[in-house]
């Protein structure tokens, strides 16, 4: 497919996409701006724009975003200043979360990505006027590297994965995605693996530098928070985090039939195990509410807990007969990981791909994964083999994994031991591609006067 019919095609079924796009922001919640100007490039007389030689990093959503934290904050720590972008509400609220103090002194900005209009994507380079752009992960756009290459901004592919059925996938287009690969400057790849298959795409100048998430370093604050609430509350934790979309029910069951178990054998009220259940995201939260209340299962919500204090006796009070505590917040996994004794990691458990499991091994917690995991393979293998991880082929198994777990001291302490020694061999990532990012800067510097004559 050419670019040209690509762009045709685009324009002609922009009225099905769009309605697609509030559909999916009317479902997720927040603002989207599906509809707003900047989604289309165009810019008010006067809009809020960082001057030229800013550096562009698109981060299209919420995982996307925490990613790219690490290479953010190298950035802004060397004094350069950034525009941010994104395609989802989850995104751009998790970046202006952490990011606020930098966007009210001016060092950040965000913004919306327009669509994928060959004009959109023009104007949007040349109103913010970046001196290099950094997609993050695979948000490789046709006709965005066509508008950056004719506006003489480099890009770099950073943290860059492409799993075998996306390599397919997206082979199908034909020279339109090998044109554009070939485009990127610079592709910093998660894996070797992911290098040979983005080569196979048409990329060019395709390294191995590792992946961010192994950067990303967990809030210490809200770990201590967490451990502290867990020591006190005094039980034995599950977390069971970024469930999606078909998962939270077979968790909810799977935990009903465990406290059955449980009261049948005659354990304690206050010894059953709790588990915390964290939707993925927070459109989610409600309905899992829902779910637990139909099955049965006392609960509480986080957000009641920090109504009643964070961390005081009237929020452990509240959990000390709760089979179940629903994570209902934002930004909070650190304090999640740091409370539990096993983390299992959804995402995997229905065929989307996975999620970050990484920031779990970090914090020194035993994972359990799905079988799932196109968008973590490479890491996945690496940690099981490892001995910080292991797969199981559903949530019943999972539960019953996480339960030996929790009866063998030894075997957990090792397994989490030996996911954060993992983590700590695998970083380095963000230093790699922040020394590419400032050669390309280097190589668009000006050159200086000439040297006066002898």
């Amino acid at each position: 497919m050419s670019r040209r019919l690509y762009s045709l095609l685009l324009v002609l079924l922009s009225p099905a996409l769009l309605a697609w796009m509030a559909l999916r922001a009317r479902r997720a919640g927040g603002d989207w701006a599906v509809l707003g100007a900047a989604r289309f490039g165009r810019y008010r007389p006067g809009t809020p724009a960082p001057a030229a030689g800013a550096i562009w990093i698109h981060a299209v959503s919420l995982g996307e975003t925490r990613a790219a934290q690490p290479l953010i904050r190298a950035l802004l720590d060397r004094g350069h200043r950034i525009l941010l972008t994104h395609l989802t509400a989850t995104g751009r609220a998790e970046g202006g979360r952490v990011y606020a103090a930098e966007i009210g002194e001016g060092r950040l900005l965000q913004d919306w990505l327009p669509y994928d209009f060959p004009g959109a994507t023009r104007r949007f380079l040349r109103h913010y006027r970046p001196a290099v752009g950094v997609l993050i992960e695979r948000e490789v756009w046709p006709n965005l590297v066509h508008a950056a290459s004719r506006e003489d901004v480099p890009l770099v592919l950073a943290s860059a994965r492409l799993s075998e059925s996306a390599l397919r996938r997206t082979a199908r287009l034909g020279g339109l995605m090998r044109q554009a690969y070939a485009r990127i400057a610079r592709i910093y790849a998660q894996s070797l693996a992911d290098a040979r298959r983005l080569e196979r795409l048409g990329g060019r100048a395709v390294s191995v530098s590792g992946n961010f998430k192994f950067d990303v370093l967990p809030d210490q604050d809200k770990a201590a928070r967490g451990r502290a609430f867990a020591a006190r509350l005094g039980r034995r934790i599950v977390a069971i985090a970024s469930t999606r979309e078909g998962e939270d029910l077979p968790f909810i069951q799977a935990i009903r039939r465990q406290r059955d178990r449980d009261e049948a054998a005659g354990v304690e009220a206050d010894q059953p195990i709790l588990f915390l259940l964290i939707p993925r995201h927070p459109q989610r939260f409600d309905a899992a509410a829902e779910q637990l209340r139909a099955a049965g299962l006392p609960f509480v919500r986080r957000t009641g807990l920090l109504a009643l204090g964070d961390g005081g006796s009237s929020a452990l009070e509240a959990c000390r007969g709760a089979a179940v505590l629903l994570g209902d917040t934002l930004g909070e996994m650190p304090w999640y990981y740091a409370g539990c004794q096993v983390a299992i990691v959804a995402g995997s458990f229905a065929p989307l791909g996975g999620q970050n499991f990484i920031e779990a091994s970090a914090l020194g917690c035993p994972v359990i994964v799905g079988p799932h995991v196109a968008n973590f393979e490479q890491a996945v293998a690496d940690a099981r083999a490892a001995g910080a991880l292991v797969q199981a082929d559903d949530p019943g198994r999972a539960v019953r994994q996480a339960l030996q777990w929790l009866d063998d001291s030894a075997a957990r302490t090792r397994a989490g031991e030996a996911g954060r020694h993992w983590v700590e061999r695998h970083a380095g990532a963000v230093a790699r591609v922040v020394d590419g990012i400032e050669g390309l800067l280097a190589r668009r510097a000006p050159a200086g006067p000439a040297a006066p004559p002898a």
